[in-house]
Parts: C-alpha cells; structure tokens; sequence
C-alpha cells in the first residue's frame, strides 16, 4: 500500500478576531491557486488512489477538495483522527481500517502529519524529523499492511517540484 501525506495548502495567518475556531481558518486564494498546479503535478505521478482521507478543518478540507476535483481521484472522507493535535496512534489505526486499498491520500496539518510520517516510519511519532511544506507531499509505501515502524519513505516533494512537474 502506497500512503500519500499531504499537508495542506497556504493558508491565511492565524486571526483571532476574522477566525475565533481556528479549524474555520481558509486557504489564500495564492495557497488555492498553486496547489491546483501542484495536485496536477502530483496527478502526474499518481494517477489514481483509493480514498482521500482529510482533517475536518477547513484548510485541509479545501486541499483535499481539489484533490477529489482529479480525474479518478474519488471523493474526499472528512477524518476526524487527522485534526492538528491529535496523537499519530490515531490516524494510523485509520489507516489499518483502509487495509484493503493500494493506495490512500491522507491531508492534514502540522505537526500531526508529520508525527504520522514519523510514526508509520519509526513507529514512535518522535523518532525523526521530517519536513512537508504547506501543499507538500510524502509518499510511504508498506509492503502488508500500514503497521507503524514498517514505512518506507519513497520519495518527499515540495509544492514547487509538484507544479514543475505540472507543466513539464
């Protein structure tokens, strides 16, 4: 099974007074139009997956939107195990519920996402540092099922290599 990690795209700076739920908190209309270039890149790469798992905040919900908007990419599944906080042990329990598929897209947030890159990895969420960028991308593969510590980091591509590859 192939995971892709995708943290969400720019969005706007935390406020308080336009945000009071931060988890309402949008994508720049820039952060909405680079990632539209970049999921083509990635399309590009991956052609299809299995399901589109997303943290319900609005940020990552609007990323991976535009990533059901592909071609054979399916519809967007609201998780709510892929919030900002929540403990990598969570999202990889989903992950194992999806066991079935050959390959899954997961969007979210740090430093959650990266703790679960981390975790499928290491199997400990603190046992390396990774670093995606906002409208970033990890692929780990699995050879059974997505059992932390049994990751394999494929490859690990910023937004920018994404919309290069989107207009090669």
């Amino acid at each position: 099974m192939d995971v892709y990690l995708l943290r969400h795209a720019a969005a706007f700076d935390r406020d308080p007074d336009r945000w009071p739920d931060d988890s309402r908190r949008p994508l720049t209309p820039k952060g909405e139009e680079e990632f539209r270039l970049a999921a083509r890149g990635l399309a590009w790469l991956v052609s299809r997956v299995d399901a589109v798992l997303s943290s319900p905040y609005e940020r990552a919900w609007r990323t991976a939107q535009i990533l059901s908007e592909l071609d054979s990419w399916p519809v967007t599944e609201a998780s709510p195990v892929l919030e900002p906080t929540l403990p990598p042990e969570k999202a990889a329990n989903e992950l194992l519920s999806c066991s079935g598929a050959q390959s899954i897209a997961v969007v979210g947030h740090r430093p959650g996402l990266h703790e679960l890159a981390a975790y499928l990895l290491t199997g400990d969420g603190d046992g390396l540092e990774i670093a995606l960028k906002k409208g970033g991308v990890a692929c780990i593969r699995f050879e059974e099922a997505p059992t932390p510590g049994t990751g394999e980091l494929r490859w690990l591509l910023t937004p920018k290599v994404l919309r290069a590859l989107a207009v090669s």
